[in-house]
């Protein structure tokens, strides 16, 4: 062999070497299982220290939680089951209630991103990814049966209650009204999610009662659709339309014994249309003053819907800023809020209603479905309106006369 056959061979030996040393160290880095930076969670991680000391001072707890230490506590034992994952020979799995503190913290109270829960926490992006879908899942599907069940006759009559003496509206069984909830548009979404105020969006339809709980909710309709729309595509509204929601029976007004019944009814703005048992305001703006009574006292019982959502976004931080996750998850998240909300409400020293299954219209649609028909609104909602508007006008001008004769 020549001088320059071995010594091109030995240059083509020593190039391989160092391929091989290189593919080597790559492979090693490879098989690191957890960054060195996350090796240190039980050292540095919020969880292990902040919280434990916030956990000394109720009041600090409550602000960073948004619940107290005995709703959390309340709640761990009701989800630590669903949440919990088992160790195994490689690794340890993250506590039940580290994975609940991650998941109330940071998209629940805060709505910060994964990346930032991943740096505070010292766990991995994708792992919070994970653990956010499994605890929003888990809080849903654990607390819905007791805390938003689907209402009753009694119930529909109890909440009617609590709008008569609350807010002077009589047969009245609760306030409808959709909320946009800001999400990062989706790949190959077009324009579904697009919405009238220029962002995309899932839309909120909510049922609320006069001490603003929701008592049934309609989560995932697209951004382009109006309140009108998803009402009528909605398990709830079909099941309106079909009368099938249980609704009591038509009862007169108050004071009004002599007239024939009235329905219950459901009151809601503009946007959605008239209905036997859906009111909404007269159009228009100038208008007789029995029709502005009966839209002012329609509007203030209203606002308890909007009232509802305005506790929901100040309590849950999520829904003041863009969501940037796939929009089933963002759905998980907004029931999930939803039923914490009446869960904190119960808590505060009410007794939580009796379990009677599913209360929300997004996974198991309400029983007898009918056919959708056109918004046009029918002779016997206009009577109906009118009655309202008689007996509601009626009354407010005659405390009205008898406030000017003292």
């Amino acid at each position: 062999m020549s001088v320059v056959d071995r010594s091109f061979i030995e240059r083509v030996t020593a190039l391989y070497l160092l391929w091989r040393t290189e593919q080597r160290r790559r492979d090693h880095r490879r098989c690191i299982w957890v960054h060195q930076t996350l090796r240190r969670q039980t050292q540095f991680g919020k969880f292990h220290h902040l919280l434990q000391e916030l956990r000394l001072d109720d009041g600090r707890f409550q602000r960073y939680f948004r619940l107290s230490r005995a709703q959390f506590d309340d709640l761990l034992s009701r989800i630590g089951a669903r949440i919990t994952l088992q160790d195994t020979n490689y690794r340890r799995s993250i506590p039940a209630a580290e994975r609940l503190s991650i998941c109330l913290r940071f998209l629940l109270a805060t709505g910060d991103s994964f990346r930032t829960i991943a740096s505070s926490y010292r766990v991995g992006v994708s792992t919070v990814c994970q653990i956010v879908a499994q605890v929003v899942t888990a809080i849903w599907d654990c607390l819905v049966e007791g805390y938003m069940a689907v209402p009753t006759t009694d119930d529909w009559r109890s909440i009617a209650e609590g709008f008569q003496e609350r807010w002077n509206f009589p047969l009245c069984v609760g306030a409808v009204d959709g909320k946009h909830v800001v999400i990062k548009a989706p790949p190959n979404s077009g324009s579904q999610f697009h919405n009238y105020k220029g962002t995309f969006s899932i839309v909120l339809l909510a049922v609320v009662d006069a001490k603003y709980r929701f008592w049934v909710i309609d989560v995932g309709g697209y951004g382009r659709t109006s309140d009108g729309g998803i009402l009528a595509n909605s398990a709830f509204g079909q099941a309106l339309r079909a009368g099938t929601l249980h609704l009591p029976p038509d009862h007169p007004l108050p004071g009004a014994e002599d007239r024939e019944p009235q329905p219950h009814v459901f009151m809601a703005d503009e946007a959605f249309p008239l209905r036997r048992n859906l009111m909404r305001p007269f159009p228009g703006r100038t208008l007789p003053p029995e029709r502005r009574v009966f839209n002012y006292r329609l509007s203030r019982a209203r606002l308890v819907v909007e009232n509802a959502f305005g506790i929901l976004s100040s309590q849950w931080r999520m829904y003041r800023r863009l969501i940037e996750v796939h929009p089933e998850v963002a759905e998980k998240c907004v029931k999930a809020t939803c039923v914490l909300h009446n869960f904190m409400q119960y808590s505060e020293g009410r007794e939580a209603p009796a379990v009677r299954g599913t209360g929300h219209a997004g996974d198991e649609p309400l029983p007898g479905l009918g056919r959708v028909a056109a918004n046009n609104s029918s002779r016997e909602a206009l009577q109906v309106r009118e009655v309202f508007m008689e007996h509601l006008g009626g009354r407010e001008q005659y405390h009205g006369s008898r406030r000017s004769s003292i």
